[in-house]
């Protein structure tokens, strides 16, 4: 596999390797050694989570302020646009994102350590997006970033307004959440 870092050292977008025919293709996922290898990260995934979303739903920013979440994430059918932004105080990118079209022909996943905020749009007319965790789900300490703050300037590829839940259009600004030390 090929590991990109990018503008936030921590977020890694990783290529993995494909093999194609004119059968079709096949690839690993996941693999624990290999993921190891190429990023010098040692975790523990406990938990597989699958969304279908339509277009324009706009899912995010999520996180949890206790039983933190570092993510995998794929989509294995249309296309999304998908950010993270880092929410720990102490780090030199605090209120930094960065952002990656994934999709399931491009085949490239996304890295998301614990300690950040994610989000994603979807841009193609639905799409399937499967991730692992390292944590288990608490919805009790999950918490919301507003999608369109102002001081994040996430340049989402959006045209009009997204579909949001109810959740996601109460999430507070980064300036007024609940964030990490």
């Amino acid at each position: 596999m090929q590991v990109t870092r990018t503008t936030i050292p921590e977020v890694l977008v990783i290529e993995p390797k494909v093999f194609g025919d004119d059968r079709g293709f096949f690839y690993e996922s996941y693999n624990e050694r290999a993921f190891a290898d190429a990023t010098g990260l040692r975790v523990r995934f406990v938990q597989d989570n699958h969304s279908r979303s339509e277009k324009k739903v706009l899912r995010g920013l999520h996180y949890q302020i206790r039983q933190p979440q570092g993510k995998l994430v794929r989509v294995t059918a249309g296309e999304i646009y998908d950010v993270a932004v880092d929410i720990r105080k102490s780090s030199p990118t605090f209120g930094k994102w960065a952002g990656v079209a994934l999709s399931a022909a491009n085949k490239k996943m996304w890295w998301i350590p614990a300690g950040f905020a994610h989000g994603f749009l979807v841009t193609s007319d639905h799409a399937e997006v499967q991730y692992k965790t390292t944590d288990y789900y608490a919805p009790e300490h999950e918490r919301c970033i507003v999608w369109n703050d102002r001081d994040l300037a996430i340049s989402w590829p959006l045209s009009g307004e997204p579909i949001l839940s109810q959740k996601d259009r109460a999430g507070l600004p980064l300036k007024e959440a609940e964030v990490f030390p």
